[in-house]
């Protein structure tokens, strides 16, 4: 078998790697290989021009390149990493009576990684390893063999997969994001709800109640929770809220987590899930000398992230900074949550003139600063060192256009806070 793989970056080296590893001599195309060549292992690299369809028999996929790619456009043979993985976990059960991994999906706009860490941490016990987005790459999770898959799972694999499934699918609110990828806020919120349609009547799927109505949600076949809110899904799934120390946007990925360990193995240890401590770069708080407070949400890379971040903090004046590149997304339920609101906006990055226009059509304060360094450099000059407001990064916005990543913007920010 001929196999192409498309994409050759952080997520398709470890498949490359255990391809190689099965014997496999690949054909790697990616828009950085200009010409034709072959590295030490067998592979031969070639530039997209060169990809053709008759010569190939399966082609893989990196779930960042979009549908409008001349691969995709051409591929006819083409399954992503989900599907590989998926039909080899079969085999093995059919051919060598292996037991099949409990394998749960988490997506949603925002609170992905949350959600997955804290239902890996509640399953541990089990044999749990997280993996898709983030932690362990699908292929070495295939050859450890744990007990649970728990995966990180973007719109982008959600779109290329065709065949794999969950025994629980959780989803976490919807909200505009990668618009220009998909085509279409339709055609995204199709793929986050895509795995309904092959999941069995011995599967859980919990998914926000707005989406209800959806041919996909009303066909499914499993064990279907709709929620409306955090308080809601925790009633449905008898889980008592006041006992859990997260506040909102986490407390929701909380009972997700308790609601997917509960429904998976009646694992709903809270004493367990509030060891947990949140990830860096998401609403964190931490104070200068002169006991100011600033929060570094650079992770919030959308307009409901943002939304979100803002939300905890409207009882005081809040100076946040946006900026960076947008993807086109819809501003307009940002600027008209903070329309009302004691906030003034620091503008940074790419889309700092249409910050600018949103400001000014809704009458909200904002300070151009093109960059990271001059908007901390105003921030501190305009700032009273015993200031009980606070200072918020939260770009609605990713940070490609200034930064390595959104983790290089908030370190930046918060060594500029704390060196005043």
């Amino acid at each position: 078998m001929r196999i192409s793989i498309f994409g050759y970056g952080v997520t398709t080296t470890p498949l490359v790697s255990f391809l190689n590893q099965q014997g496999h001599n690949l054909y790697i195309y990616d828009d950085k290989f200009t010409q034709s060549h072959n590295d030490d292992f067998g592979n031969t690299l070639l530039p997209p021009k060169d990809f053709i369809p008759e010569q190939s028999d399966r082609e893989i996929l990196s779930p960042g390149i979009p549908p409008s790619h001349s691969l995709v456009r051409k591929a006819q043979h083409l399954i992503s990493e989900y599907d590989y993985f998926y039909e080899l976990l079969h085999n093995d059960m059919n051919t060598h009576k292996k037991d099949m991994p409990f394998i749960i999906w988490i997506s949603g706009t925002n609170g992905k990684t949350t959600t997955t860490e804290m239902t890996t941490l509640l399953l541990e016990p089990f044999n749990a390893q997280s993996g898709g987005n983030i932690g362990t790459p699908l292929a070495t999770l295939y050859t450890n063999n744990p007990k649970v898959w728990v995966l990180e799972t973007s719109s982008f694999t959600l779109h290329y997969t065709h065949n794999a499934s969950p025994r629980i699918y959780a989803l976490l609110p919807v909200k505009e994001d990668h618009i220009s990828w998909h085509g279409s806020f339709e055609n995204y919120i199709e793929d986050k709800l895509s795995p309904l349609k092959r999941m069995d009547s011995h599967t859980y799927a919990i998914i926000p109640s707005e989406f209800a109505h959806h041919s996909l949600a009303k066909d499914f076949k499993g064990t279907l929770i709709l929620y409306e809110s955090s308080q809601d899904l925790a009633q449905k799934c008898s889980i008592s809220h006041q006992d859990i120390i997260f506040k909102e946007p986490f407390l929701l990925d909380a009972i997700i987590a308790l609601s997917i360990a509960k429904f998976a193995f009646k694992a709903d240890d809270m004493r367990l899930l509030n060891t947990f401590h949140i990830g860096a770069h998401r609403i964190a708080e931490f104070y200068d000398r002169f006991n100011r407070l600033w929060v570094d949400d650079s992770k919030g890379t959308n307009v409901d992230a943002t939304i979100q971040a803002i939300a905890r903090y409207t009882h005081t004046h809040i100076i946040v900074i946006l900026g960076g590149d947008d993807k086109g997304a819809n501003l307009t339920p940002l600027f008209e949550f903070i329309k009302d609101k004691d906030i003034e906006i620091i503008s940074i990055g790419a889309n700092e003139e249409r910050l600018c226009a949103f400001a000014k059509k809704y009458n909200i304060a904002i300070t151009p600063c093109q960059d990271i360094y001059k908007a901390m450099d105003c921030i501190h000059k305009k700032r009273d060192t015993n200031a009980k407001d606070v200072v918020l990064l939260s770009p609605a916005a990713a940070s490609l256009d200034q930064f390595s990543s959104y983790k290089q913007r908030g370190e930046i920010f918060t060594q500029l806070a704390l060196h005043s």
